[in-house]
């Protein structure tokens, strides 16, 4: 399975995962301009990496992930995601369904495309998310 998701991985980011992590990574900097955007930048640098290489990981709340609540999995959390959504993740989102009906033209793109609206869910709430490998979810470290 290593094999063919790091086949996967190759192509996602030869044909088009390159732009989008590139998207997210812009997006990061424009919220690290200023200091009350830092905690948006962290959440598209984070997200723009696993943007890259999609394939064998995921999204999950950190909660349930650590175990424990944070700032960014409460109150603070759920106001930082509506504002990410009106500001930048609407925009993003809207990136991903665009590129995840390109990929769904093809028959060849439909994984592709599968990773994109993975992805334009993630950036519609980054806001308390983090990335781990579909491995730690599935040998029981994902506490829930």
């Amino acid at each position: 399975m290593g094999v063919l998701r790091f086949l996967f991985n190759l192509l996602w980011f030869v044909l088009g995962g390159v732009i989008m992590g590139l998207a997210w990574w812009v997006a990061g900097l424009i919220c690290f301009i200023s200091l009350i955007g830092i905690p948006w930048g962290r959440a598209c640098f984070m997200l723009g990496t696993f943007t890259f290489f999609p394939f064998g990981k995921t999204t999950v709340n950190r909660r349930y992930f650590t175990g424990r609540s944070d700032v960014g999995t409460g109150f603070w959390g759920v106001v930082g995601n509506i504002l990410w959504f009106v500001v930048i993740g609407i925009w993003l989102a809207a990136g991903h369904l665009a590129s995840a009906l390109a990929c769904f033209v093809t028959i060849v793109g439909i994984p592709f495309g599968i990773q994109h609206l993975k992805l334009a869910i993630a950036s519609i709430a980054p806001i308390g998310q983090t990335v781990v490998t579909k491995h730690e979810v599935e040998s029981g470290q994902y506490i829930r």
